[in-house]
Parts: structure tokens; C-alpha cells; sequence
């Protein structure tokens, strides 16, 4: 199931819930909220970029199993090799 975030349209009026921003999961097939499930106030769905489930050290596993060198800068122009 998706996990939508959502946040006060209205900054002052709403509960310390709504106004950071929340997150629920709801079925793609569901209806998008209106209101706070709290306090009642008006709400708003903020789009944000999905989660791939690829972490940095999972890219870097992938990318020395494919026979490449992983970098990292010590100063300016000059770099160690990692593995």
C-alpha cells in the first residue's frame, strides 16, 4: 500500500499533528483525505518522490559486483579509490 503525506492547508489553524505534516496508508483506491483525522481541520496531500528501497550501500554492493571502482575525494583533484 502507498504511504501519502498530508499537511494543514492552513498553517495557524489545525493540531501539532496536522500542521507538521503526517503520513497514512491508504489503498490506491481510496479516497484522498479532507480533514485532519485528529482535529477536524482542513487537509492537503503534499506529492512527494517515492521511496525505490535502494539505499547507498546497496549501490555501491551492485556496483562493485559489475567490476566497478568506487572513488572518494581527498582534496581538490586528488581521489583514493575505495574498493
Amino acid at each position: 500500500m502507498p504511504i501519502y503525506h498530508y499537511e494543514s492547508i492552513d498553517g495557524e489553524k489545525g493540531c501539532d499533528y496536522c500542521k507538521k505534516s503526517f503520513q497514512t496508508t491508504q489503498s490506491i483506491n481510496d479516497a484522498k483525505l479532507d480533514t485532519c483525522p485528529q482535529c477536524g481541520s482542513k487537509i492537503r496531500r503534499i506529492i512527494c518522490a517515492p521511496a525505490l528501497g535502494h539505499s547507498k550501500t546497496d549501490l555501491h554492493y551492485r556496483a562493485k559486483r559489475a567490476g566497478f571502482k568506487c572513488m572518494k575525494k581527498v582534496q581538490k583533484g586528488e581521489y583514493e579509490t575505495i574498493y
